[in-house]
């Protein structure tokens, strides 16, 4: 029976049968089996194995390569992560629908790949990182310390409050394959260097000045000539976006404003004496001590430790024999500078000034006293206290009007924020409409008529409505806004009425636009084409001075003009210095448009290279370290942009 079975089952029918079969199981594999990104991944890079560098990446050899996936919730947290770093950076001009561009999701993408371009590479190259090492770099990071000195519970503290929290297991994972995958990017960037010769050159560059002279030519005439509907027509077409008419919205809103409410009532006296109870160690004057001290210092090795708390021992003996002068004591034998002279004298310590062994000690003695010897840093201390003040209250009529005042404050804030509060409850009720909760708490309605981001006015001008304002939360649900802060005390909620997008703007209502754009252009095409003319006669060998008397043009030199001068305006510094150098017979010619429309000629007579020998050396050197760090950079940047074309990598972008 099994003997026949088996024979019906084998030969090239059933071969065909089977891979019939197969093909619908295929379509229900994940795709990352078959080579593709996956359905939970945006990206993934491919590397083929060590031992075989030509092997195919097609299915089933793409088993062979190696692969590291870059998922979804990867990318949701690097994205994140990103956009947090853009709003801290730029306050609040942060745009977040700016930031949500595919440019700006493939920059992060890009970065991620590269991350895992990096570890692939490494992992080819055989690179394993020690638990030594990862030991180290851990007990580096300043978070993972108290007093200076790594903290076990710090450590794991830091590590579960962090975003998102994580195990030291799987923090020194992350930590190993970090280092893995910086060890070559990081040796190719310190690999940098500059030479004496490239140095110099640079700095022959940097201060480079050169002799020039400007002509002015005339500001053009404006054209006035008639402009044809097919004029009209085409540059509407062709130049859209000139002709816009941008996003708008109107707003419905309730502004809170603490100022304008009813002021609250005076406390009563009971009031007032219960706060001050309550809060009476307010009230209590700072616990002071007078105190001296002779410092005897010590080296860092333990002899020299011995030596100084030995005599500071012997010292403090002297010092509580009755009749000792300590301050005399402290002149002679203090090695403090500050207080030697004047006996050791420290004035009036409060908490939180000295170090916390020294601290400990003062605090802790009687009026009188002589402690020591007390070691902290700076060596051995004998310390006398002399006097004690403060721990006494003030009473409370001397602070009833500061109490007062500070009641009057909490009740004014308190009555805000029950009011803030109820407006809110009632707007979640209904949060498409922003009347019926405004009346119930008898505040009024106000509108702002259609505005864009440039016309905004009245409260639209805070940059925290502003952006509500145009959010596409509030522009597609309608809903009212949470409370938004104008100033302590002072808030708005806000809802979007009427929304116009951004829209091109008929051609019948923007045909003077049109007219005067094709003017504007006539116009510079005019000026362009005669400073072109005379810059011709210019190379065709007439002079400068020569060409400004026969045309009346303005002559402006400027001699041993430096690089990046903005003179006589930024443009024309860098259309100067990007001209050809003057041979020995005849100047450097050019052209350059100024701001106010007006072209200038000028004339390049001279370049005098910068000389490095002026420059201190501290400059030079702090100019060569820059320039081996942008060549180590350079390489590193060329390395990773190898291996990643060298390596496969697919990109999932419907993922993003």
């Amino acid at each position: 029976m099994l003997q026949k079975l088996r024979d019906k089952t084998s030969g090239w029918i059933v071969t065909v049968i089977m891979g019939l079969l197969m093909i619908p199981f295929l379509f229900v594999i994940d795709n990352s089996y078959l080579g593709g990104v996956g359905a939970q991944n945006v990206a993934k890079v491919s590397a083929p194995p060590s031992w075989w560098r030509s092997a195919p990446s097609w299915w089933p050899m793409s088993f062979l390569w190696n692969h590291h996936e870059i998922s979804v919730e990867d990318f949701r947290t690097r994205f994140e992560q990103a956009r947090m770093q853009a709003r801290e950076m730029q306050g609040d001009n942060f745009d977040p629908r700016e930031f949500e561009t595919t440019e700006s999701k493939r920059a992060v993408l890009d970065q991620l790949i590269d991350e895992q371009v990096v570890r692939l590479a490494a992992e080819d190259a055989h690179i394993v990182v020690g638990d030594a090492a990862v030991r180290d770099y851990i007990n580096s990071i300043d978070a993972f310390k108290r007093d200076g000195k790594f903290d076990g519970d710090q450590y794991r503290l830091t590590l579960a409050q962090g975003n998102p929290p994580r195990t030291p297991a799987m923090f020194e994972q992350l930590v190993r394959t970090s280092l893995q995958q910086s060890i070559i990017p990081n040796a190719l960037a310190q690999s940098g260097f500059t030479t004496k010769g490239e140095s110099e050159r640079l700095l022959k560059l940097l201060g480079e000045t050169r002799d020039t002279e400007f002509a002015l030519l005339p500001a053009p005439e404006a054209d006035t000539a008639a402009v044809s509907d097919a004029e009209i027509k085409q540059w509407y077409d062709t130049h859209p976006k000139q002709f816009l008419q941008p996003e708008t919205v109107s707003l419905e809103y309730v502004e809170l404003n603490a100022a304008a409410m009813p002021p609250a009532a005076a406390a009563d006296e009971a009031t007032l004496r219960k706060r001050y109870e309550d809060e009476k160690a307010r009230f209590v004057s700072a616990d002071q001590r007078l105190a001296s001290h002779i410092l005897i210092s010590a080296g860092s090795d333990e002899a020299s430790q011995k030596a100084a708390e030995a005599k500071a021992t012997q010292l403090a003996a002297e010092a509580k024999r009755p009749g000792a002068d300590f301050a005399a004591l402290a002149k002679a034998n203090s090695q403090d500078p500050g207080s030697k002279d004047t006996g050791g004298d420290l004035g009036w310590v409060e908490k939180g000034v000295m170090v916390k062994p020294f601290e400990d000690a003062l605090f802790a003695m009687k009026a009188g006293d002589v402690v020591g010897p007390v070691k902290t840093e700076f060596g051995y201390h004998v310390l006398k206290l002399r006097e004690i003040k403060g721990g006494e209250g003030r009473p409370f009529e001397e602070v009833r009007d500061q109490l007062a005042a500070e009641q009057l404050q909490a009740d004014t804030e308190r009555a805000f924020n029950d009011l803030s509060g109820r407006l809110v409850d009632l707007v979640y009720k209904n949060p498409t409409a922003l009347e019926p909760a405004a009346k119930e708490v008898g505040l009024p309605v106000q509108t702002l008529a259609p505005f864009s981001r440039a016309t905004a006015s009245g409260i639209a001008t805070n940059p925290a409505v502003l952006k509500a304002a145009f959010s596409d939360a509030l522009v597609e649900d309608g809903t009212v806004s949470d409370p938004i802060e104008l100033a302590p005390n002072h808030s708005v909620m806000i809802r979007v009425t009427a929304h116009t997008p951004e829209q091109a703007i008929p051609l019948d209502k923007a045909r003077d636009q049109v007219i005067a754009a094709v003017r504007e252009h006539r116009v510079e095409e005019a000026s362009n084409k005669a400073a072109d003319a005379l810059l011709a006669k210019l190379n065709g060998g007439q002079t400068l001075q020569a060409l400004a008397e026969a045309e009346k043009l303005q002559l402006m030199p400027i001699p041993g003009l430096p690089r990046n001068a903005p003179m006589p305006s930024a443009v024309a510094n860098r259309a100067v210095f990007s001209a050809a150098p003057p041979t020995a017979d005849k100047p450097s010619y050019g052209k350059v448009a100024l701001e106010d429309g007006r072209y200038a000629l000028f004339a390049v007579t001279k370049v005098t290279p910068g000389n490095p020998a002026e420059v201190p050396e501290q400059q030079q050197a702090m100019l060569k370290q820059q320039l081996s760090q942008i060549d180590g950079a350079a390489a590193a940047k060329a390395y990773v942009d190898g291996m990643r074309k060298r390596f496969k990598v697919q990109v999932q972008e419907s993922q993003l």
